[in-house]
């Protein structure tokens, strides 16, 4: 089993940054690819961005794109989620998630493990 932990949401203003954690256990961290979801009020969840196991290769969403930036520490077993230049439309519960077969899924089905998730809110 993995245990994922989120860390690190909060309030900010548009313009603002914000800098997400997720700690995980249970399983070496380098066997893990990682990903970073998001779900607001009513809408369903979707993807944000996903890093290889190696922390080489990163994809983003179109929405968060220049951005956002996803990166891991191996040493420190945990993946953060860099985000600048917010908006009120980022405002939602951040998730982080892991799977340990599939490779930078940008689905919902492609990870098996799941952080409890952290608030994001982003004032106008």
């Amino acid at each position: 089993q993995v245990q994922l932990v989120e860390s690190g949401g909060g309030l900010a203003q548009a313009g603002g940054s914000l800098r997400l954690s997720c700690a995980a256990s249970g399983r070496a961290f380098s066997t893990l690819t990682m990903g970073w979801f998001r779900q607001a009020p009513g809408k369903e969840r979707e993807f944000v961005a996903t890093i290889s196991r190696s922390g080489s290769f990163t994809n983003y969403a179109d929405s968060v794109k220049g951005r956002f930036t996803i990166s891991r520490d191996n040493a420190k077993n945990t993946v953060y989620l860099q985000m600048n230049d917010l908006k009120p439309e980022d405002t939602a519960v951040y998730y982080c998630a892991a799977d340990t077969f599939r490779t930078m899924a940008t689905t919902i089905n492609g990870y098996g493990y799941w952080g409890q998730g952290t608030q994001v809110t982003v004032s106008s």
